[in-house]
């Protein structure tokens, strides 16, 4: 059986990571040999105390810091710290269902890079919209054609990881952008399959408050513009 990592960044999921794990675990033990590479990112509720408690009972590698350390760097330190021939990636909400895993799976001979296509979305409509003003700007930029460039469900060869880590870095709260973007560049197979998407398990988004979204807006459009002019100036 072919052995898959999955790299997860978690913050302040307490209430649900358990139940998240077990369901990873439990969906795909016919398919793959799992291992969790779990990057805990400072939290202040019990994760910290529920990953501790479980590790020793599900294929866990686990990863905890006192700070914050950002989504985009946990998910970055995950995925240079992974090993296997195939890495996945996914958020550790309870969104994603891993049943659609095998979809990506199915995938891997045609593309070295799969995306997950979240047909129907469960986020509220300011995130939406911050995604769909996002995707214009990404693929002008950059020509990228997905419909869902920042959907968190992915399967990445390592070949890829391998080429792609090492320049990442500038969209700490758009990682997944980062990584589709510089994987078009670099002539990266990519593929997309459509997923489910489902509420959070419990709790709401930590990064994506209302408050945040202009801060984050700029940020993220000034570090796409990054992108683009390491092109124009190589």
């Amino acid at each position: 059986m072919d052995q898959l990592q999955l790299v997860m960044p978690v913050h302040n999921e307490g209430p649900s990571i358990e139940a998240t794990l077990r369901e990873w675990c439990g969906k795909l033990r016919d398919i793959v040999q799992l291992e969790f590479l779990i990057y805990e990112d400072g939290s202040t509720d019990a994760t910290k105390e529920v990953l501790s408690r479980i590790s020793g009972e599900l294929p866990i590698r686990l990863d905890m810091s006192d700070e914050r350390r950002g989504y985009g760097r946990a998910m970055l330190a995950g995925l240079r710290a992974s090993s296997t021939p195939w890495v996945l990636t996914s958020d550790s909400d309870g969104q994603s269902e891993p049943e659609d895993f095998r979809k990506l799976w199915a995938k891997r001979e045609e593309f070295d890079l799969i995306v997950g296509w979240r047909v129907n979305r469960a986020d509220h409509r300011g995130r939406k919209l911050l995604s769909g003003s996002f995707k214009l700007v990404h693929r002008i930029l950059f020509g990228v054609t997905l419909h869902d460039p920042s959907c968190n469900f992915m399967l990445i060869k390592r070949s890829v990881l391998q080429k792609l880590c090492p320049r990442m870095g500038p969209l700490v709260e758009a990682f997944q952008w980062e990584l589709v973007a510089r994987a078009k560049r670099a002539g990266v197979r990519i593929g997309e399959v459509q997923i489910r998407h489902r509420p959070r398990a419990a709790g709401g988004s930590v990064v994506f408050r209302a408050r945040r979204i202009p801060g984050i807006a700029w940020r993220n459009g000034l570090g796409l513009i990054r992108i683009w002019l390491e092109r124009r100036s190589a």
